[in-house]
């Protein structure tokens, strides 16, 4: 019989601790919960402690009851925001503290009481401050995490409840924090890979609006000085024209009109589910970009699923989670379609394949993980995988994006220029003629 320390809540929320014997970890977990209490914590008895005889007694730290009251005033920060869905790399951060907290030994309620004045942006001192209230009064973290889906989604829950039961809580945390933080990672990169192409397009467009409003009028001036607007190219008559639009309020009105009515149309056909699913279907399609997306959809159906299957969530529960998790309705259907049939008894690896939509590399390795036994292992190799070869697909939209955007601006302000040179030339000629 192997000896195991422990940390566990009771009913009324008192922090106990102590050592008892066991064949295994779940054996221990089971006689804590026979006993009523609910584990924290269970590690392997190592030195010392694995000498003394089982305890069931309050922990000795005797500032615990008075670190718990020190912040039950409100926190003059209430007044932020509390109901903002937090950024990954947010969660990610706030995750991380509380399991490190866990770690050190200190108690859960203690630990969420330091986290009340270390909660920064994303996850507020009030939302702290909450959880250790509901933990206090005996509910478990999960439960207490349930009370705020804004903040903490199901995947979070449902891990976090799954660490619980395993008395590996800390643990789960950890993973958890891991896991939002590569997603942060991936989302980072695809953004940074689209600055420099939108910052051309921002010059671009600033350059050709400054030449539109404040150098072209004064063309126009040095033309009408010159001779007959009329004679002009046309080329150089509709630049002319296409000035004073721009110039005009009506051209503001008119494009801003224009741009609302589209961007209300776009929304509106997105929120029907026609709409939703040709748009998500297109975005999939798209040369270049399109694998990019797709690289990243499977990558995040892979890691969110190993994740979730690690620390112990039923498969049917970690296949809906990860449905919901997709933002993509095409791979979601596909998801789905996977759930309804494993629920009769079938592989992950069958429904995958028939769907059509997931890659080969993906279904094999997920058929070698069921044949051994590995199905988290091999899906944490497939989101690998995939995320590196985002990674290198970025780099060539990169690559292609950069020239086309120059060959882009060189066309249009080198379109200005041709038109008002090509007056220039018309107007000299005519000149020399006479």
């Amino acid at each position: 019989m192997a000896q195991f320390t422990y940390k566990a809540r009771s009913k009324s929320g008192e922090v106990m601790e102590g050592l008892l014997e066991s064949s295994d970890r779940a054996g221990a977990m089971s006689q804590l919960k026979g006993d009523g209490l609910f584990p924290v914590s269970i590690e392997l008895a190592k030195g010392k402690a694995a000498k003394a005889k089982r305890s069931s007694r309050p922990a000795k730290d005797q500032n615990a009851p008075k670190a718990i009251q020190e912040n039950t005033k409100p926190s003059r920060r209430f007044g932020r925001r509390r109901n903002r869905k937090p950024k990954l790399q947010e969660s990610a951060t706030w995750l991380l503290q509380l399991a490190n907290l866990l770690r050190s030994g200190m108690p859960l309620t203690l630990a969420l009481n330091s986290m009340v004045s270390i909660s920064g942006k994303g996850i507020s001192e009030e939302i702290a401050e909450e959880l250790k209230k509901n933990v206090t009064e005996g509910k478990t973290l999960s439960e207490a995490m349930g009370k705020h889906p804004l903040i903490f989604n199901e995947m979070s829950i449902n891990m976090v409840r799954a660490g619980e039961e395993s008395g590996a809580l800390e643990q789960v945390l950890r993973r958890l924090a891991i896991h939002f933080d590569r997603f942060a990672e991936v989302q980072s990169k695809f953004i940074s890979a689209m600055i420099y192409p939108a910052i051309v397009c921002l010059v671009g467009f600033a350059i050709v609006l400054f030449f539109m409003v404040f150098m072209l009028p004064k063309f126009k001036d040095i033309f009408d000085d010159m001779g007959d607007g009329s004679s002009l190219p046309v080329s150089t008559q509709f630049l002319m024209s296409l000035g004073e639009y721009a110039i005009s309020p009506a051209f503001w009105i008119i494009s801003m009109m224009v741009a609302l009515a589209g961007y209300i149309i776009f929304v509106r056909y997105k929120g029907t589910p026609h709409g939703r699913r040709k748009l998500d279907d297109t975005m999939l399609r798209i040369p270049v970009f399109g694998k990019v997306i797709q690289l990243n959809l499977f990558g995040q159906f892979a890691r969110t699923l190993s994740t979730l299957l690690t620390n112990g969530v039923p498969v049917l529960t970690a296949l809906r989670i990860t449905s919901d998790v997709v933002p993509n309705v095409i791979i979601k259907d596909a998801i789905n379609k996977t759930r309804e049939d494993v629920t009769d008894g079938k592989s992950i690896a069958e429904p995958l394949a028939r769907s059509g939509l997931f890659p080969k590399l993906m279904i094999d390795l997920v058929r070698i993980g069921e044949e051994t036994g590995d199905v988290p292992g091999a899906l944490d190799n497939v989101a690998t995988t995939y995320e590196k070869n985002m990674e290198l697909e970025l780099r060539v939209m990169t690559n292609l994006i950069e020239p086309a955007m120059i060959i882009f601006m060189a066309v249009g302000v080198g379109g200005l220029l041709f038109s008002i040179l090509q007056a220039l030339f018309a107007i000299t000629s005519r000149m020399s003629v006479q």
